[in-house]
């Protein structure tokens, strides 16, 4: 039963799209529908500043986590919770409460991997932060940082089944950023820029 219950808490927990719940209590722009049009952190920090961006992504982040540290508590199964992620990972990229168009995922996605080692998201995070420094491409950062993953948690997290879980996420990852790379290639894409909010 936990095999079907866990990953179905996990799709509905990913589905919830903090990007449209902060935009609504704070008063900004539709994400879904200004900016990039992508109801995720960076296009929140655009549309409403850093601190709107901030607590888009911690959200995003939590919803990712706590459904694999949830699974961890309950059950032992690799399989388990690498299909826990991925649920949650999916509810952000598809969310069952807004017709299915949701976000790019790397926030989720960032959350699930903190769940699963603590080692290789610091990892992650170190790739994401250089990549981004020196390029200013928040999208560059993050597939930069996408197909670093798989290896990383091949070499450095025990069980099949999480390498399987990063290769998923990977492959959606790059699909949603698929107007990104595009864009990057025409050197069209747009940089980060801090807000002063």
């Amino acid at each position: 039963m936990l095999n079907l219950l866990l990953p179905l808490c996990a799709y509905l927990v990913g589905s919830v799209s903090s990007a449209i719940i902060v935009s609504k209590l704070m008063g900004l722009p539709d994400p879904r529908t200004s900016g990039s049009n992508n109801p995720g952190a960076t296009n929140v920090l655009r549309l409403g500043g850093k601190k709107a961006a901030v607590i888009t992504l911690l959200g995003d982040v939590l919803k990712g986590l706590l459904p694999v540290l949830v699974a961890k508590m309950l059950t032992a199964s690799s399989s388990t919770i690498a299909l826990v992620g991925i649920s949650a990972f999916l509810g952000h990229l598809y969310p069952l409460y807004f017709g299915f168009k949701g976000g790019k995922g790397v926030a989720t996605a960032a959350g699930v991997f903190i769940g699963i080692s603590g080692v290789v998201t610091l990892i992650l995070i170190g790739i994401w932060l250089t990549t981004a420094f020196v390029f200013r491409y928040s999208s560059l950062a993050a597939l930069v940082a996408t197909i670093s993953a798989p290896l990383l948690v091949w070499l450095l997290v025990p069980g099949f089944p999480f390498f399987i879980m990063a290769c998923v996420i990977a492959a959606f990852l790059f699909w949603r950023h698929r107007e990104n790379i595009a864009r990057l290639i025409r050197g069209e894409e747009s940089k980060i820029k801090l807000s002063r909010d």
